[in-house]
């Protein structure tokens, strides 16, 4: 549902497939292994985190969203420092 307010299409995630770079992974995730992942369509870049279902060999798209300046570097894969 949060993925049509922040208009990132499913299509923009398949397009971006081929060129995505990874952010962060979290193997002990709750539910699934994660990774954040940051991909680009165009000019547009944003985040998408997938969790792998390594059993299913199924990954599923768990949230993606345009990287704040605020908390992400201009290469948006790191994090900013809290002061």
């Amino acid at each position: 549902m949060r993925l049509g307010q922040r208009v990132i299409s499913r299509e923009m995630i398949v397009q971006a497939a081929d060129g995505y770079e990874l952010v962060e992974e979290y193997p002990e995730d709750k539910y699934l292994p994660s990774y954040l992942l940051v991909g680009q369509r165009g000019e547009e870049r944003f985040h998408v985190l997938f969790g792998a279902d390594m059993d299913g060999q199924n990954v599923r798209v768990v949230t993606a969203y345009y990287p704040s300046a605020e908390e992400w570097e201009a290469d948006l894969k790191t994090r900013r420092r809290s002061l």
